[in-house]
């Protein structure tokens, strides 16, 4: 808290949000990322029912 205190201290208040709204959703982030990429492989192996429709 001490750290976060001396970071809002020397950089500004809107620098120090940014740093922490980043580091909230970097892992919210990656699943998304890794969800896209299921997505994208499961749209890729389904059957072709238009081109034989």
């Amino acid at each position: 808290m001490n750290e976060l205190l001396n970071l809002i201290g020397n950089v500004g208040f809107p620098i120090a949000v940014t740093a922490y709204l980043l580091i909230r959703i970097e892992d919210k982030l990656s699943e998304l990322s890794g969800a896209i990429n299921e997505l994208r492989e499961a749209v890729i192996t389904l059957p072709d029912a238009n081109i034989r429709g």
